[in-house]
This record gives C-alpha cells, sequence and structure tokens, in this order.
C-alpha cells in the first residue's frame, strides 16, 4: 500500500463551534473510513445531544456502500436522525444526492447544499467558520 492509499479520505475539520461536526471527504471512501465517521459522530453526539454538521465533498470519487456493514449504516442514520439539527454539504450536486440518498426523504433537520463557489454562504448559514 502506498502512502497516498494510507490517508483517510474523511478528515475533521476544526471550527469555532463546539457543536459543530465538520468534515472534508477526500477521494474514495471506503468501510473503515465509514466505521470511522460514525465513530467520530457517535464521540460528537455524546458531548453535543444535538449538533450541526458540514460535510465539504473535495475531489470525492466513489463510496463503497456494498461493503460497508448494514448495521453501521442503520446505527449512522438513527444517529443522525435523533441528533442533528442542520447539515450543509458543500460540492457537487451529484455527490451531493449520493450523500442525501441514504437518508429518508422525509428529514427531521434542516438540510442544505451548497455549490462549492459558495462555501462562505455554507459557514454563513451555520453561523461557524473554520479555524
Amino acid at each position: 500500500m502506498n502512502f497516498l492509499e494510507a490517508v483517510p479520505a474523511v478528515r475533521r475539520i476544526e471550527t469555532n463551534r463546539d457543536a459543530l461536526f465538520a468534515i472534508d471527504v477526500v477521494g474514495d471512501v471506503s468501510p473503515a473510513d465509514a466505521e470511522n465517521l460514525f465513530g467520530l459522530l457517535e464521540a460528537a453526539y455524546a458531548l453535543h445531544p444535538r449538533i450541526d454538521v458540514l460535510v465539504r465533498l473535495t475531489d470525492a470519487e466513489s463510496v463503497d456502500w456494498a461493503n460497508i456493514s448494514e448495521e453501521t449504516l442503520k446505527q449512522g442514520m438513527a444517529g443522525a436522525m435523533e441528533h442533528v439539527v442542520r447539515c450543509v454539504v458543500i460540492g457537487d450536486p451529484r455527490w451531493a444526492s449520493l450523500v442525501t440518498g441514504v437518508f429518508p426523504k422525509a428529514l427531521p433537520f434542516e438540510f442544505k447544499r451548497f455549490d462549492v463557489g459558495d462555501e462562505e454562504a455554507a459557514w454563513q448559514w451555520l453561523g461557524a467558520r473554520p479555524t
């Protein structure tokens, strides 16, 4: 395995708000990346029962949904449905639809998608900024 293959596809973005969980998704998302993401979210929920989420899709390539365990996906969706207040996805509309496609059509949280050029507006909508 070369160095680039070892780099996680899901990376935390530090922000100025404690109750905001922000990540960059870069490249291919493996089952290990999904497990790591859901673990990070569980930790965020433990600290803040209600959170906002920002997902920045940077050169996102693919998500290996077929090899992510069904239990992991169920737990991840259940956690989001219970704890997320607002969710923002920044990136190409095609990728944003793949992210939102795993959730039911009627969401119990506010959802907005912003184009890459509108990233600043996404941060403003959440009342936050990266640090």
